[in-house]
């Protein structure tokens, strides 16, 4: 792990508060419930690990701003922290551990991403769901090489990917990569070992260009059109079938994918997405499979955010995972 005292730093307690619990009736919150894991960098190995459920954030928006978006995802992290902690927990037979941050140092995206999948790597290897928290979406990139690491011996494993996302994120990379950019380099770089499917997908999000490139990589999608209630057994058909030949599945969820009057507070608002009942729906059903073997939550950007929604949004996503 190359550079990673530069890349990384350890979880703060100061970010995990809440209500506190009865003497008679402790550990009801997640502040109260939360692992730190507090022994450095150096000391990352899968044997070294011990937990069921690994949180590790992407405090990064490099690629947001090089995609020219609005900044301020770098803080997503601690927003989500800041929130899961004032949560019910509701997970006493499971461990789940805070590993803190992967940062952007010197605008290095490429080191960023590199620390951040070896970082993972060790959290999946050890047997622990790994849940990513951004920053932004490029994280993604990251975070597929971590779980492509931790399967290393098993070569002809197919991984499926289910995107809630209003965009493809297959932009070709020019001179660099970006936060649009991830879901193209996992593609072209692992080819027929992914599956990608994408969830609420709007066409004014998206040029005739990257629906091409969709098409080239053979990248299925849902239409926000179709991401209605009504709609919801013929999108859990379509989920099933199209990886149902995947032995393991990671799931990212772009919070810009529900409408902005849901989630203000991300780096490309719309005004169209998907409701919080059919994303819940969807995300449950996906969990049941227990193929899933990552999840992330990515581009919440405090800075336009209206009274923590979205934060708590991106939080309450992150409970589900760990309760389910």
């Amino acid at each position: 792990m190359n550079n990673i005292n530069q890349y990384y730093r350890s979880p703060d307690k100061s970010h995990w508060k809440g209500p506190l619990s009865n003497l008679d009736s402790p550990n009801q919150y997640w502040h109260e419930c939360i692992h730190l894991y507090l022994d450095g960098p150096i000391n990352f190995n899968s044997k070294s690990l011990n937990s069921d459920i690994g949180l590790l954030g992407y405090a990064s928006d490099e690629g947001v701003k090089r995609n020219n978006g609005r900044q301020g995802a770098i803080n997503g992290p601690k927003a989500v922290r800041e929130q899961l902690g004032k949560l019910s927990a509701r997970f006493s037979e499971k461990k789940v551990t805070d590993y803190g941050d992967v940062i952007c140092s010197e605008n290095n995206m490429e080191v960023t991403q590199k620390v951040f999948s070896d970082i993972v790597k060790e959290i999946i290897e050890s047997g622990q769901l790994s849940i990513g928290i951004g920053g932004g979406h490029d994280l993604a990139y990251g975070h597929f090489c971590g779980i492509q690491k931790a399967l290393h011996k098993e070569k002809m494993s197919k991984i499926g990917i289910l995107n809630f996302d209003a965009h493809f994120d297959l932009r070709t990379p020019t001179k660099n990569a970006n936060s649009g950019t991830p879901f193209y380099q996992i593609l072209d770089e692992f080819g027929s070992l992914v599956k990608y499917l994408v969830l609420g997908i709007q066409k004014s999000s998206n040029s005739d260009v990257l629906y091409k490139n969709a098409s080239d990589f053979g990248v299925n999608y849902i239409p926000i059109e179709d991401c209605t209630l009504n709609n919801i057994i013929t999108v859990f058909k379509i989920i099933d079938d199209y990886f149902k030949d995947c032995d393991y599945l990671y799931v990212s969820v772009d919070l810009d994918g529900f409408a902005s009057s849901i989630a203000p507070g991300v780096s490309a608002p719309g005004p169209f997405g998907f409701s919080i009942h059919f994303f819940r729906l969807v995300f449950e059903h996906v969990l049941k499979t227990k193929n899933v073997i990552a999840i992330d939550i990515v581009e919440l950007n405090p800075n336009y955010d209206i009274n923590s929604t979205t934060a708590k949004l991106a939080a309450q996503i992150i409970d589900i995972a760990v309760t389910k």
